[in-house]
Order: C-alpha cells, then structure tokens, then sequence
C-alpha cells in the first residue's frame, strides 16, 4: 500500500479520538469557550500547512489552522469530498455559534483538499500526519511528505501513544520531526502536546509551540514515552472505571457522575471511552500493556464490546446507549 493509498475517512483518527466535527461534543461536555475564534496574539502562524489524513481528526486539525489564517492543503485518498465536507461542516458550526472571525466561504478558500501526498505544497511550512496509529503506515507517509517539501519544514505526527523516536528512525533528518498531539475535537480543545524525540532540534520545538500559540491553544512539552502524558493518564482512568463496570461497584452512570461531580472532570471515564471509541481505546491499551506492563491491561468487558461491534457515540452504544 501506498502512502497515497493509505487512509481512509473512518480510519483516520489518533487512538484518542475518534468523532466528527459535527459529532463534537454538547454544549455541557465541551471545554472551552473560544472554538474557533481566530487567536490574538503575535506568534507568527505557519504560512502553509498539510495535513495528511481527511478523518475526523486530521480534518479537525486542518480546521483549526485554517482558521488561524493559514492555507490548508489536505491529504485523503479514499474519500477526499468527505474529508472537505468534514471540514466545512466544522467552519459552519462554528459560525452557527458566533466562533468564527470571517466567512466559512472565506476560510475555505485558504483549502484545498488533494487524493495524494505528492500535491502537498514543496513551500509547507508544517506538516501534520493524522493517518491510523500503525506505525508502518505513518513511516511510510512521513518518508513521502519528507521528500516533497523543502528541508526548512517541520514534520510532525499526531500519534496519540506511538513512539515519536521510532518514527524519526525513518527520516532522513530527524531533527526536524516531534510529535504535535491535539485532542478531540480538536477545535474546541485547548490542550496540544508537543511530544520531543530524541533528535528533535531545541529550534523545532519552539517553533511547535509558536504555532500552538497562534492556534490559541495551550501546549505542553513532554519527552517522548509510551502515552506520552495524556494517553497514558487518560487510558489507565479509563481502564480502571471499565474494572469496576466489570466488577459491579456501579452502573456506568454512576461511575461517570462521580468523577463529573466528585473531581469536576467535564465527561467522566466510561462517556469519554465511549466518546473516542472502544476499539480506540482497545488499541492504545494493548500498545501501553505491551510497553509499560500489566496495569494497561485491557479489562475482558472493553475486549467484548470491541468483538460485538458496541464501539461508543460512532456505533450508537458502548457503556452506555446513544440510540
């Protein structure tokens, strides 16, 4: 398979993150109030960016740029008019909601959306990769994108849990690629880890997160390790609220509500499960049980649901019913 060929619409999404724009979450579940307002601020956003992989997250990412005021060129082999119609989707809602600074037909004029990584622009100043969490394909579609831009671009994959410094391995300049790990929906989210590898240069990583900066989101810096901070503290809440399901210390709503009320967490551990998928959270459980050992071990019930096809929002019902 070819980096061209690679991704789909439904695949396209990191092991944490897993809905449509127009699937983000309700009013009550969302955590911030700035969605897609164009950020004030002097950091100098990237005049051109790609972004390889039209799925809910990679579209998402090519929204929050767009709005930023960059030009977009978006990557989906498989069905690159509904990675556009993701993206418009995205644009007006958020003008549906008074979150947008110009005219969706505006800010898709800075879009372009193309079947193959060889019409991403050579002057890209950034590009993301957003294709599924299969190491074997994200070498492949960051050694293709390598090979198209200039040397002065930075590379960047938004794995959620892969790691960061194996994927460099199949660069030819390493230094310029890190990890950029946005979150879901990703207009909505504040939060963006900006995940070092072990070459990354000091230059690279800064400029990650200037670019942070223009999007109006907050980044962290973390070294690359399996679940770098978010996956890894995420899943093992999640994990462990899936025990207790298993176990019978209470429903699912009862679990949710008291880590919503009790530790004021916006959406509690079995919603959010269900929120990125099931199946997603399986696949991110077996990576970091394989990596960081038997606390990552993926409870029987998440491996059930997974076999029966119960996956979470995108199914219709997970633990619990959205039908």
């Amino acid at each position: 398979m070819t980096p061209e060929e690679s991704v789909t619409p439904e695949e396209s999404v990191t092991p944490e993150e897993s809905v449509t724009p127009e699937e983000s979450v309700t009013p009550e579940e969302s955590v911030t109030p700035e969605e897609s307002v164009t950020p004030e601020n002097d950091a100098a956003a990237p005049t051109t960016v790609a972004v390889i992989g039209g799925g809910q997250m990679g579209s998402g990412i090519a929204q929050a740029f767009l709005t930023a005021g960059c030009a977009v060129t978006l990557v989906e082999s498989f069905a690159p008019d509904r990675a556009r119609e993701r993206v418009t989707a995205g644009l007006e809602g958020a003008a549906s909601r008074g979150k947008l600074a110009e005219e969706v037909s505006a800010v898709l004029a800075r879009l372009s959306v193309h079947a193959s990584v060889s019409a991403v622009p050579a002057g890209a100043a950034l590009v993301v990769e957003a294709v599924p969490e299969d190491a074997g394909l994200k070498a492949e579609v960051l050694r293709a994108a390598e090979g198209v831009v200039g040397r002065g671009a930075v590379l960047a994959t938004n794995t959620s849990s892969l790691s960061v410094t194996e994927l460099a391995a199949a660069l030819g300049e390493p230094r310029r690629f890190l990890g950029m790990h946005f979150f879901n929906p990703v207009p909505a989210s504040r939060l963006v880890e900006v995940v070092v590898a072990a070459e990354t240069a000091a230059d690279v990583v800064e400029t990650a997160r200037a670019w942070v900066d223009r999007l109006g989101k907050t980044g962290i810096v973390v070294t690359d390790s399996p679940g770098f901070a978010s996956s890894r503290l995420g899943v093992l809440l999640g994990l462990e609220a899936i025990r207790m399901l298993e176990e019978g210390v209470a429903d699912a709503a009862a679990i949710d509500t008291a880590m919503e009320l009790g530790y004021r967490h916006p959406m509690g551990p079995l919603r959010s499960t269900d929120l990125v998928g099931l199946d997603v959270r399986l696949a991110i459980a077996e990576y970091l049980h394989d990596t960081l050992g038997e606390r990552f071990s993926p409870p029987q019930l998440l491996r059930d649901k997974v076999a029966a096809g119960e996956l979470g929002r995108k199914t219709g019902r997970g633990f619990h019913d959205y039908r």
